[in-house]
């Protein structure tokens, strides 16, 4: 027996368990959160920026890095530190400033990243520079270890003179001060970005706020899990994976809020119940949101076929990010939604009005901006696609200046950098590849053979022998056998020689010297170090994107087949999206070269960009064509095609520019490569946005018609619909 007005006790249990799973839902999500968001700011203590770690195991650079390892001082990376003067009385150093610059190199040693003694000066044949080599510990934050070593110069150095720290680890500490930017500028301009378009978008206080908890969210325990990965040696992060796995979950997670909301809010004007509005609202979502991000996940993980550690260890942990976005989207945000109601839209509650929800939905698809777009496909549909088709191909024309055959280290970061000064400095004095020479791995039978073909190749200045003496000592190696008496270090019956180039190492000129030496060495020989890793790389680069990019189109054209049910439509989809980062890609390669004026693009630029253009890029087809097959359903395929495009218009566009925001966020870190990204993933998502999914798309589904669903059997129902 109840009272009047108190709702049975089963009533009451089945609220009391409404409310409290969506609670638990949240709380569960705040424990994720707590445990990843502290990891903000720690990313480096378990990830690596050495480019030779994210090599291939068969590269020879890999072979000869890791065998390098028993003939040095242990895991070390040297500093070039570069001393000129500044050219009073006759121009060269003196003695007393000579004895000054060794002084200050001793003081150097204190600094705690320093592994060992810095070598004598050594002055260059016009008497104006010296030259030393700072051994710093390679765990060490590189960054902080050259600030200290260039503090510590200048402190002690004689008056008359300027110091340079360049070489593998003044640039190594370029590449981390440009990262370290990643954590707080990166992430509070996509966010700051993210928030203002949301504000824009729904024009509520609550709303962005709560889209914005589900991005943040899904990156803290995206964090948290690949946070503990790395540390256990499972995956391998760099700065580069972090800065572009923060871009895509947040961005990732916005767009699929987006659709999730605006279905929630359609459902809102056509049920009284916020539940059952929220669970029909998940059902119209879920395939989309489920087909995106799988798409998205299927063609990262392509990149586990990579040569390259740097590819294939991004498409587990990309993937993982995305999954999380998927999984925040689809729980926290409609508890949440669930937990507020229609005070989620305040000051704009959208009210239960089933005639008004109907009257407001044939609005829409019969006035406004999305259907005059409908209107113009409907009206000359042949004319609207082969148009957008004539221009993305002479865009793409722009594809024959794309030089994406790498680019040298010192023109990795953006803006200033004492390191590539100092290696010009160097270059100045000295032989280019001074305290970069190219290290070679030869039997020790075969020692003075190689070493003669070093000396009488083009492109040696001197050769050396890593000497037994001590871990870092070394003597020359002449014609005549290893000047000095000194006897070569041995280790598995091998030897190391280290051969200085004219050329600085990251320089076309030694990349073609350390190529003919690979051809010229005896067979057994191994050649490493700097210049050899970015060849190596470059070629694995290539390799990667000749194989990968094949891959994903077949990956991604099953899924659609299984989404779509149709083999014509997938085939079409696929088409217009390459076509559409082909786009992209030739633009930007006309940006680079005659707006920016970039030096060139790194060799793994194409992939990256194809690969988050083209899975995102087919994102919004989803949401579109998965519309369209609903609305196809109900009112034939030509009909439902124009109504697809008007009722998702506006939440994909906006899903589109909050994605491109998001990218173009990535070019506040002054990285070559992630400028290029940004730019060609932001401009790409646009152009696939406003144009691709607007215009050619359905213009091109209109004009085929029913055909487009073949063989499935909408094909035939939508032929008696139209």
């Amino acid at each position: 027996m109840t009272h009047r007005g108190t709702p049975p006790p089963r009533t009451r249990w089945i609220r009391a368990v409404r409310i409290v799973l969506p609670a638990l839902l949240v709380v569960l999500w705040l424990a994720g959160a707590s445990v990843g968001g502290p990891l903000f700011g720690r990313i480096d203590e378990v990830s690596s920026n050495d480019r030779t770690a994210y090599l291939p195991t068969s590269a020879e650079a890999t072979q000869v890095q890791k065998a390098a390892e028993a003939f040095t001082e242990g895991d070390t990376i040297p500093a070039i530190v570069v001393v000129t003067t500044d050219g009073a009385g006759d121009g060269t150093l003196s003695e007393d400033q000579l004895r000054g610059v060794q002084d200050a190199l001793a003081s150097a040693e204190d600094i705690d990243q320093a592994a060992g003694s810095a070598s004598p000066p050594i002055p260059s044949d016009d008497g104006r520079a010296v030259e030393s080599f700072v051994p710093l510990d390679a765990d060490a934050d590189l960054g902080a270890a050259v600030s200290d070593l260039e503090t510590a110069l200048a402190a002690d150095l004689p008056e008359g003179t300027t110091s340079y720290v360049t070489g593998p680890a003044g640039f190594s500490g370029d590449l981390t001060e440009a990262f370290s930017g990643i954590d707080g500028l990166l992430l509070g301009v996509a966010l700051a970005a993210v928030l203002a378009i949301l504000l824009i978008v729904y024009r509520s206080a609550l709303l962005p706020f709560m889209v914005l908890a589900t991005s943040m969210f899904a990156l803290c325990a995206a964090l948290a899990v690949l946070w503990h990965l790395a540390n256990a040696g499972v995956l391998l992060l760099s700065g580069q994976t972090q800065g572009i796995l923060f871009i895509l979950v947040i961005g990732a997670a916005t767009d699929y809020s987006l659709l999730m909301v605006a279905r929630y809010r359609e459902e809102l004007r056509a049920v009284p119940d916020r539940g059952v509005a929220l669970l029909r609202a998940i059902r119209g979502t879920a395939e989309p949101i489920l087909a995106s991000g799988g798409t998205v996940i299927a063609a990262l993980l392509c990149l586990l076929l990579s040569d390259l550690r740097s590819n294939s260890t991004l498409g587990p942990v990309a993937a993982i990010g995305i999954a999380f976005a998927m999984l925040s989207a689809l729980t926290f945000l409609p508890a949440l939604l669930f937990l507020a109601g229609r005070t989620a839209f305040w000051p704009r509650r959208p009210l239960y009005d089933p005639a008004e929800a109907e009257r407001s939905e044939e609005r829409l698809v019969t006035r406004g901006l999305w259907a005059g777009v409908a209107r113009r496909v409907e009206r000359h549909p042949r004319r609207l696609w082969i148009g957008v088709v004539l221009v993305l191909c002479v865009a793409c024309a722009g594809l024959l200046q794309l030089r994406a055959d790498g680019v040298s280290q010192s023109e990795l970061v953006l803006g200033d950098s004492q390191a590539r000064t100092g290696q010009e400095v160097l270059g100045e004095h000295f032989p280019g590849g001074s305290g970069s020479p190219a290290q070679i791995l030869v039997p020790q039978g075969q020692l003075q053979e190689t070493a003669d073909r070093l000396l009488d190749a083009d492109g040696v200045e001197s050769v050396s022998a890593r000497s037994s003496d001590a871990p870092s000592g070394s003597a020359a190696v002449t014609a005549d056998g290893i000047r000095g008496g000194a006897a070569p270090r041995v280790e598995d019956g091998r030897v190391l020689l280290e051969a200085t180039l004219a050329d600085a190492p990251d320089s076309a000129a030694a990349e073609t010297t350390v190529r003919d030496l690979r051809e010229d060495l005896p067979q057994d020989a191994l050649v490493g170090g700097e210049t050899a890793t970015a060849i190596d790389t470059d070629d694995a680069s290539v390799h990667d994107r000749n194989l990968i990019i094949p891959v994903v189109l077949a990956v991604i054209a099953a899924i659609l087949v299984l989404l779509l049910r149709s083999l014509l439509a997938p085939l079409l989809l696929i088409a217009t999206t390459a076509l559409s980062f082909g786009a992209a890609l030739g633009v930007s390669a006309l940006v680079f070269d005659h707006v920016l004026d970039f030096p060139g693009a790194d060799a793994a630029v194409p992939l990256y960009g194809f690969v988050f253009l083209v899975a995102l890029g087919i994102d919004y087809n989803i949401f579109l064509m998965t519309r369209v097959r609903e609305e196809s359903l109900a009112h034939g395929t030509r009909p439902g095609i124009l109504r697809g495009l008007t009722l998702t218009g506006g939440v994909i566009t906006s899903a589109g520019i909050v994605l491109a925001a998001t990218f173009a966020a990535l070019a506040v870190i002054p990285i070559l490569f992630l400028a290029q990204l940004a730019f060609i993933v932001a401009f790409g998502v646009l152009l696939d946005t406003f144009v691709v999914r607007t215009l050619l798309v359905p213009a091109l589904a209109f004009d085929v018609g029913r055909s487009v669903w073949w063989p499935s059997r909408l094909a035939r129902r939508a032929e008696r619909a139209d």
